[in-house]
């Protein structure tokens, strides 16, 4: 039997579909269905941030599950809402697919929204639902700074310690994997199909006294770079902090890869790397890597990385 399409349904069947039955957290005075939501901000400011999945691009539905890019979506806008030191309180959710889309594809996907966002206690507030000519997934993140300063990308200092929280690596090797055709190591195909950002280190960074934040969407290098040149000081990695595994050992010596090179430059593992104050205790669950000096740039055990440091949306 064939699935039923966006296009036989409708738009309101397809949103009423992704919306009803859902369970709101305290803070939606009003959900889906008016012209706008209404989300609450006891802390006076609301973090806000967006991010784009474009099939063919950022995900291919050969490789991941509806659910898993619906998942993927959330956890790369939750991440950047953490790495301000603030915790994800809402979602909103454009979807643009062709009229051939199965209904099958955009409940997958629904599943997967919700799901993620529940992990944070927040849910999916409004949105929208067009027609396009390929899948794509738009996501608005709101966030709640409780009170805390946010963190920012231009608050490292000369003498601050850098940390990380959060696996690297996992996800370049799960795609490099996808890209061989090879069905080894679920866990790291798992770690690119779903990033699992540690929500709750954002704010415990924050309490801790965290001076700069990011999350390592575009890789180590790359994101560390941003902090660097906000801050308008240099960045030392010590390769011998940055721990892998054997599995992901494993995956790069099967593909003839260097494994330092996915731990330093694959994106979208959505960990957080943050900068401390040189005599602060960086909080558990956090792990040293390097050290902040005067200058610029983000440099490997004192020499400038050769090659690629990351994603880059317009780079070759």
């Amino acid at each position: 039997m064939r699935d039923e399409t966006v296009g036989e349904a409708g738009e309101f069947t397809v949103i009423d579909r992704a919306t009803q039955g859902r369970v709101q957290p305290a803070t939606t005075l009003v959900g889906p269905g008016d012209d706008a939501a209404v989300v609450a901000a006891p802390d006076g400011r609301v973090v806000a941030t967006t991010d784009m999945l474009v099939e063919g691009k950022h995900f291919r539905l050969e490789w991941s599950t509806p659910e898993q890019i619906g998942r993927k979506a959330i956890a790369q806008n939750g991440a950047d809402i953490a790495a301000m030191g603030a915790r994800p309180t809402a979602y909103l959710v454009a979807l643009g697919c062709p009229p051939s889309t199965p209904l099958t594809v955009t409940d997958g996907l629904t599943e997967g929204l919700w799901a993620e966002a529940a992990v944070v206690g927040a849910a999916i507030v409004g949105g929208d639902l067009v027609e396009s000519d390929q899948l794509v997934i738009s996501v608005m993140a709101l966030g709640d700074l409780e009170g805390r300063s946010p963190v920012l990308l231009s608050g490292a200092r000369v003498g601050d310690v850098v940390a990380v929280c959060g696996r690297l690596g996992r996800s370049a090797g799960g795609l490099a994997l996808l890209a061989a055709d090879r069905d080894g190591a679920p866990e790291l195909l798992a770690a690119h199909r779903v990033p699992m950002p540690p929500y709750s280190q954002g704010p415990v960074a924050a309490g801790a006294g965290a001076t700069a934040m990011t999350d390592v969407s575009d890789g180590l290098l790359a994101d560390l770079g941003h902090i660097a040149s906000a801050s308008g000081v240099s960045i030392d990695v010590s390769s011998a902090a940055l721990t892998g595994d054997a599995v992901l050992n494993s995956a790069a010596v099967d593909l003839g890869v260097d494994e330092l090179a996915w731990l330093l430059t694959g994106g979208e593992d959505h960990a957080l790397a943050a900068t401390f104050p040189g005599d602060a205790v960086v909080p558990e669950g956090w792990v040293a890597i390097g050290t902040v000096g005067e200058g610029g740039g983000v440099t490997v055990d004192g020499k400038e990385w050769q090659g690629s440091v990351g994603w880059r949306s317009f780079g070759k």
